[in-house]
């Protein structure tokens, strides 16, 4: 298997600086700061990419398993929130909601359900990220 990169560049000190991160095939560049991280400033942030990462890490291999069951999909679009709270320890990602919403023929509700949720038990993004956050998932099956 391949394996993947990506850089960051920053200059400046915490609070006033600003930099740069972008992926190693140049797919995604965003710059960053300490506004984009901590407020609501412009540029993207390094939790704003691992909720990207996990979606579609997700949404990857939710359809793998809604396909292995014999329905595969038209379409699956996730969203993952990811809360970056202070806690005893110093700044941490402590929870992810992943919203998936799906539209795939001849399923039903509990089989849809059941395939997220071990899709959200068993995508490498999840199983990186589980053993320090917490990790929900909202699942709806659409027409």
């Amino acid at each position: 298997m391949p394996i993947r990169t990506a850089s960051a560049q920053w200059q400046g000190n915490l609070t006033e600086g600003a930099g740069t991160i972008r992926t190693g095939k140049g797919g995604l560049e965003g710059n960053y700061s300490f506004k984009s991280r901590f407020e609501e400033g412009e540029g993207t942030n390094p939790e704003e990419l691992i909720g990207a990462a996990h979606a579609g890490c997700f949404s990857m291999a939710f359809s793998k398993a809604l396909a292995e069951a014999g329905s595969p999909p038209t379409s699956v679009e996730t969203t993952a929130k990811v809360h970056l709270d202070k806690t005893d320890a110093g700044m941490a990602v402590t929870r992810i909601e992943l919203e998936t919403v799906g539209q795939v023929p001849g399923i039903d509700e509990a089989q849809f359900t059941k395939l997220a949720e071990t899709a959200k038990e068993n995508c490498p993004i999840s199983r990186l990220l589980a053993p320090g956050a917490q990790i929900s998932l909202t699942a709806r099956l659409v027409s």
